[in-house]
């Protein structure tokens, strides 16, 4: 078994609770932080005994309110949980390198939820889907510059922009302008139309600008990886969804008329076939449809969205209304095609799409701007001073150097010993900042030096902040702390338990072997009989079964002789089970004579043959006969007896105070 999945499994075995989160509240109040356990000197407050019993309790409702008997069970099995978590500590099972991997890696999983970053992505996630209500449609011109363009080139393309907006804002016709100025080169043909797309379709930032703008509207010049943009907004309407057509394709050669001629006449012939009622797609389409891909298999095509295909195609196929609506020859740069609708469906539901748009989000520039917000909120959040003259310093040594002589230089330098920033009155030098460098110093680095050694500095600063809001949730945020010491602590109880009880009772075969003997008035069988089960299937064999069996007495080989007679030349007629029983325990042997060998009973129209051996006399079983069961009760012994050991060991004392106000709170009266 997984042990993440155990460790949960265990917390539910001591608790009797799911590993929800939530404390417990009456009346909008919880519980005040006092003492209820001490153990040794260490103080354990009522809340955690009520975070750990009021996970899947409300106890302001009465009727989930505990009796008196359930209080103290729990109460109970508190103390022992707190003693044996108290027992690993003493033996350091919180020291070791194993409980560090295991901790680390539940803590990763424990804080996702409570991190600046998972608010701001779950943002994102749904301001995407909100977007994926609706499709849009718009223009770009598109203006490029070099990447390694310098900045007056880029601020002469910014300002080319700029006067292009102009233009088009004082009436200037935007698609003749995106065909004689976009530098892209499909504006040649479709005069800079992108037709309609739909949220993360696009680069976010090209996304967020066109999906800001009101019909018609013309945005600002846009900066994207590609370039600057200039959009325009031309529809917004409701997301159709998806539609999976099927086609027959007919091509043609762009600029000869010929063929053009040809496809045009072919395509017309098949679609005139098509209006026939006799007519089959299928058959059609294997027979004309020049895609080799699909014509065998009906021209079927994957689920399409707008913005998927070509726009010519699109148009035409989310056009279709009802399902195996057959289009008029359509022209696109692939040839002639005639489309059928194959079925429709909606937007999937958010829950079943939110998957692949995070998978979608944190592969795109979305990425990069939550990282960004998640380190502003951190610096303004936790007091982040930056100190501006060592951070220009620090950059400046890489200037004409790698990254590697740039850290040797630095490393020799009076400045490693200055202070970097600073955060919550806490400082880090910029030696620091080298001792973090060089944990990852097998990482491979690119881009210009002194760009990628800036970038390392902002990354340790990202991952300083990063270690300050896991301490502030580990000391501020009740819900996540209280979580993570039930993980942390529910790890020390898994490995104690492992050690001492249930890997014990496993492998420490002298013990159990004493256990067994000391306990055998535990380990007995009652009066047993060997027996046949002889369930019938086919009726028409039920008198020449009944004939074999009636004057049988149970005997070993009995089954295989029933087999060898009947089940060679038909294995359906029946079905047969054979066993040894505790008959005083079976829901048919206690109610039938076991006197008589033979029996006969039928049932919801079934018909059972039953043959019943002598009875066995009553007597103790061996150890391999119930090791599953001794080894239960082994480790139950055991788990007393750690108990009993651990409350003569550890000084513990429980405030009467305290327990009776919690028990006035959640106790019926």
């Amino acid at each position: 078994m997984n042990k993440r999945n155990l460790l949960i499994g265990i917390l539910i075995l001591f608790f009797g609770c799911s590993p929800k989160t939530g404390l417990i509240q009456t009346e909008n109040t919880t519980v005040e932080n006092i003492p209820l356990l001490v153990i040794e000197g260490e103080e354990t407050n009522s809340e955690e005994f009520l975070y750990l019993f009021s996970k899947n309790k409300q106890f302001d409702n009465k009727e989930e309110l505990l009796t008196q008997e359930e209080f103290d069970q729990n109460l109970e099995l508190f103390i022992n949980y707190k003693l044996k978590v108290k027992e690993a500590e003493r033996q350091g099972l919180d020291k070791n390198e194993e409980f560090d991997r295991e901790f680390e890696m539940f803590k990763q999983d424990l804080i996702k939820p409570y991190l600046i970053k998972n608010s701001l992505q779950e943002g994102e996630l749904l301001k995407a889907y909100n977007r994926m209500q609706e499709v849009i449609k718009a223009s770009h011109i598109l203006l490029q510059f070099p990447s390694n363009a310098s900045r007056e080139d880029s601020i002469a393309v910014f300002k080319m922009a700029q006067k292009l907006k102009t233009e088009a804002d004082a009436g200037a016709n935007f698609n003749e302008l995106a065909k004689e100025y976009s530098d892209d080169p499909s504006a040649q043909t479709n005069d800079g139309s992108l037709g309609y797309f739909t949220a993360m379709q696009m680069v976010y930032q090209f996304e967020d600008a066109a999906y800001n703008l009101k019909i018609n509207e013309i945005s600002e010049p846009v900066l994207t990886d590609f370039g600057y943009h200039i959009i325009k907004l031309e529809d917004r309407k409701p997301n159709p969804g998806e539609i999976r057509v099927s086609h027959i394709l007919v091509r043609s050669q762009m600029g000869d008329p010929v063929s053009e001629e040809r496809a045009l006449r072919k395509v017309g012939e098949i679609y005139n076939e098509l209006q026939k009622p006799e007519s089959e797609w299928e058959q059609i389409c294997q027979q004309f449809s020049e895609d080799v891909g699909t014509r065998n298999t009906g021209g079927r095509l994957p689920w399409i969205s707008l913005g998927s295909v070509i726009p010519e195609f699109e148009a035409v196929a989310f056009a279709l209304q009802e399902e195996g609506e057959i289009s008029p020859p359509v022209k696109t740069p692939y040839g002639y095609h005639i489309i059928r609708l194959e079925e429709r469906k909606p937007l999937a539901p958010f829950e079943e799409m939110e998957p692949m748009i995070k998978s979608r989000i944190m592969r795109d520039s979305r990425s990069t701007l939550i990282g960004s917000q998640v380190v502003a909120i951190q610096k303004s959040r936790y007091g982040f001073v930056e100190n501006e003259e060592v951070f220009d310093r620090v950059i400046a040594f890489a200037k004409d150097k790698n990254m590697k002589e740039a850290l040797a230089s630095l490393e020799e330098e009076e400045l490693n010993q200055q202070e970097l920033f600073r955060v919550r009155e806490q400082s880090y030098l910029v030696k620091d900042f080298l001792v973090h460098v060089k944990k990852r110093e097998n990482q491979v680095i690119t881009g210009r030096p002194q760009i990628a050694f800036e970038s390392q500095l902002n990354a340790y600063v990202a991952a300083t902040l990063d270690k300050v809001e896991e301490q502030d949730l580990e000391q501020n945020n009740e819900e996540y702390r209280m979580l993570l010491k039930e993980y942390r602590d529910g790890i020390l109880l898994f490995s104690l338990m492992n050690e001492q009880v249930w890997q014990k009772a496993l492998e420490d075969s002298v013990g159990l072997e004493h256990f067994f003997q000391q306990n055998q008035e535990r380990y007995y069988w009652n009066e047993r009989v060997n027996a046949i089960f002889v369930n019938m299937a086919k009726t028409e064999s039920i008198p020449s079964v009944r004939r074999f069996l009636s004057d049988k007495v149970y005997k070993t080989d009995l089954t295989d002789r029933l087999e060898n007679t009947f089940l060679l030349n038909d294995p359906l007629i029946f079905t047969m089970e054979e066993g040894l029983y505790e008959w005083a325990n079976h829901p048919i042997l206690k109610d039938i004579n076991l006197d008589k060998p033979f029996h006969e009973l039928t049932q919801n129209g079934k018909t059972q043959f039953i043959i019943v051996g002598p009875k066995i006399a009553a007597a103790p079983k061996l150890l391999s006969e119930t090791r599953g069961k001794v080894i239960q009760d082994y480790q139950e012994y055991l788990d007393n007896m750690l108990i009993t050991n651990l409350k003569e060991k550890f000084n513990f004392s429980i405030d009467e105070n305290e327990k009776n106000k919690i028990y006035e709170k959640i106790v019926h009266n």
